[in-house]
């Protein structure tokens, strides 16, 4: 595979300029995965639009969502970013793991949004009977499990852009899961 390069803010247009500055301004800097989008005049606008548009999820929510897809999309980069955001969201290195593998034994309703998200993932958006009514009976509603569905859309679509690319990941880099299980 050709390596991406990432580009730098002198290399994109001013569209994405702005992005860039606004991201350095809010984070301290650009995500490499971030500045993959911008190879595209609009795709990065785009895509920001849609992962900061409202939901009925919690941001602590979103992390249990965003772990277990690049969980199952094998996304490192994903991974690793939402290791530290799970973390900062208040959840413990033991969580996350868990997290990752669709689980959340800390927590029922968690729990059955965890398995959820995997299960939608795994079976390309054709999620079993059984893991929607207990997704449903752990006290979600039909807007959870719409939002849930978008949420692993937007996720997939950032596993795919680094599982593609192959950019270099600029967080702390989060370890196999069958590496730290084991």
């Amino acid at each position: 595979m050709s390596t991406f390069n990432v580009p730098t803010k002198d290399q994109v247009n001013d569209t994405n300029k702005a992005i860039f500055e606004k991201l350095e301004g809010m984070l301290g800097f650009v995500p490499n995965l971030y500045a993959t989008y911008a190879h595209s005049d609009n795709a990065l606008s785009n895509y920001l639009t849609f992962a900061n548009a409202p939901t009925s999820l919690k941001a602590k929510e979103k992390e249990v969502v965003n772990l277990a897809v690049s969980e199952v999309n094998e996304c490192n980069y994903c991974l690793s970013a939402h290791t530290a955001i799970g973390k900062m969201n208040g959840f413990t290195d033991e969580q996350i793991l868990e997290l990752r593998a669709g689980n959340a034994s800390f927590d029922t309703k968690l729990d059955s949004l965890a398995k959820l998200a995997k299960n939608i993932t795994e079976n390309r958006g054709r999620a079993e009977e059984a893991v929607v009514n207990n997704f449903l009976n752990a006290g979600w509603t039909n807007e959870n499990l719409i939002d849930t569905i978008v949420l692993v859309g937007e996720k997939t679509i950032s596993n795919y852009i680094h599982n593609t690319t192959q950019v270099p990941i600029d967080f702390p880099v989060a370890q196999p899961l069958d590496s730290v299980v084991a």
